[in-house]
């Protein structure tokens, strides 16, 4: 395998600090999996688990701890041993930040650990869960001599902001941060101290270096791609460029790859969470399950397919995509498109025609109109939105579209000042039970009503006890029946609005090697360490 070379790939938006414990945006994601490592890792292609700074490990006969053995000679990339006690630190870090604890709570529960020498630890989980060391697929190993002191004092949530200068910042991953140019781009090196070899003995990363570089636009990223400016897009190559993609492959100036149908459709939602709109006059619709029913029955999700990605797509009505073959749920309660039907449920809720010219008011001449965001210079979002925009017009419903800078957008999100939003909404893992911040009502990514403590709606305390259910029983069948039941309350409530889950095309330039695609993101730099480059 060709050894050394730089490898640039464009990515849409900055990250939001180099902490991951913090921020869960795609970016932040892409920077600790080149700085940072985990006890396992969950294989993008294979979907198994994969010993990675654990080399081996045994469970106890009750299934109820798991004890694992921690490679030798391994060191953090300023040259400081990693042993046990960084691990146990990881845990307790984690634990300390809600967004990053999220991932690794069982029933609301924390997970035990124990050193039982430094290269020896025992994790005991609270409760039965059946998908094990998958969870720990959410835990990055963070060097304990380095955050020890923000994690003491309270401000851990602070730690490695942007303003961070490199050399402090250190990990276990194949490359350390060289470099960090706001609104331009990061550079990353080769990690000296990489713990990881390939199948011949040689020293990983294949790369000397790696260069992120921060493309908001999604026509200028192919430009830059086909031009040879750049070798990959983190992000998919869009549907409408597909035909120009695929030339340039035949013509042998880029590869390309097919993937299927992806696991990650774009959503849909309104703000559910209660009293944002107390002193607003759409207060008695706008969070009613009839809207959220209406509006789904009023896009036609063929046309969305076919407006949006050319036809290179299929129909979905929840979170859970065909891709997704262990648990997706063809059966799962299908919203028909029914136009007289929306008007109908959108009746109920008093939105009529009372001034017969086209448009729904309530009771109060209050019009039916809301405001979706989006993300800026994402045609597949923007035209998404505009879909959605025209086909709730059809049925008397006004929409306004706001485009934001992705930055922005996640904002909106999350500090709940929204009245819609139509944007990405990746979950952790294929196996829902390692998603709790999605489907539980606590989850800090639970998109619609973020930052509950307890369930805001009784459809909620139903799926949050049937994920518990599932999330113990090692009965697969079982598993699968009690997910099928959250999946059915989702639809009959859809909380967020699921309309098409695309295919997924990405292509490189021709001199990028040895890389194996995935469906699940990031699909071509998802094992960044074995990624080379033809010199």
């Amino acid at each position: 395998m060709p050894r050394g070379g730089d490898l640039v790939v464009s990515i849409r938006t900055e990250p939001r600090t180099f902490n991951r414990l913090t921020s869960r945006e795609a970016t932040t994601d892409m920077v600790a999996s080149l700085m940072q490592a985990k006890l396992i890792r969950i294989n993008r292609v294979t979907d198994e688990v994969e010993p990675w700074l654990a080399e081996s490990w045994t469970r106890s006969a009750d299934g109820s701890s798991y004890t694992l053995k921690l490679r030798p000679n391994v060191s953090f990339s300023d040259g400081h041993p990693f042993s046990a006690g960084d691990v146990a630190f990881s845990l307790d870090a984690a634990y300390a930040v809600p967004l990053a604890a999220d991932g690794l709570l069982i029933d609301g529960k924390k997970l035990k650990i124990a050193a039982a020498d430094p290269l020896t630890i025992v994790i005991t989980f609270p409760v039965l869960y059946a998908p094990g060391l998958r969870i720990l697929d959410n835990l990055l190993v963070l060097p304990q001599h380095k955050l020890e002191a923000a994690l003491k004092s309270g401000s851990l949530a602070s730690a490695w902001s942007l303003a961070t200068p490199p050399s402090e910042i250190a990990g276990l991953g194949p490359f350390v941060l060289s470099a960090y140019s706001p609104g331009q781009r990061m550079a990353f090196a080769r990690n000296p101290h990489y713990w990881r070899k390939d199948e011949k003995g040689a020293d990983l990363p294949y790369l000397d270096r790696l260069t992120l570089e921060f493309v908001p636009d999604e026509s200028t990223e192919l430009l830059r791609l086909a031009s040879g400016q750049s070798d990959m897009t983190i992000s998919e190559v869009p549907s409408e460029a597909y035909a120009t993609v695929k030339r340039a492959s035949e013509s042998g100036k880029l590869r390309l790859w097919d993937l299927g149908v992806g696991y990650d459709p774009d959503a849909f939602w309104l703000n559910l969470r209660p009293g944002a709109f107390a002193s607003d006059p759409r207060a008695a619709w706008l969070q009613r399950d009839e809207l959220r029913l209406a509006i789904s029955m009023a896009v036609d999700r063929q046309l969305f397919a076919d407006t949006v990605f050319l036809g290179a797509g299929v129909p979905v009505y929840g979170p859970i995509t065909p891709a997704n073959k262990k648990w997706y749920s063809p059966d799962a309660a299908r919203t028909s498109h029914d136009p007289v039907g929306a008007r109908a449920l959108l009746a109920a809720i008093g939105l009529t025609d009372r001034n017969f010219d086209g448009l729904l008011v309530d009771a109060n001449q209050t019009p039916a109109r809301f405001t979706i965001v989006t993300q800026k210079g994402r045609p597949k979002l923007e035209r998404g939105a505009s879909v959605i925009r025209d086909e709730l017009k059809k049925v008397g419903i006004a929409v306004d579209i706001v485009a934001l800078e992705g930055g922005a957008v996640i904002e909106q999100i999350t500090s709940g000042k929204f009245d819609a939003v139509y944007f990405n909404a990746y979950l952790n893992s294929t196996d829902p039970a390692s998603s709790p911040d999605f489907f539980l009502s606590s989850g800090s990514t639970h998109l619609w009503n973020i930052g509950q403590k307890t369930p805001a709606t009784k459809w909620e305390g139903q799926i949050d006890e049937l994920m518990k259910r599932q999330t113990q029983s090692l009965d697969e069948a079982e598993r699968k029946r009690l997910f099928d039941d959250v999946l059915r309350i989702f639809a009959e409530h859809q909380p967020a609005v699921y309309f098409v889950a695309p295919h997924v095309f990405v292509a490189s330039s021709q001199r990028v090697t040895n890389v194996v695609p995935a469906v699940q993101r990031p699909q071509l730099l998802w094992s960044p360490d074995t990624v080379a480059v033809a010199r």
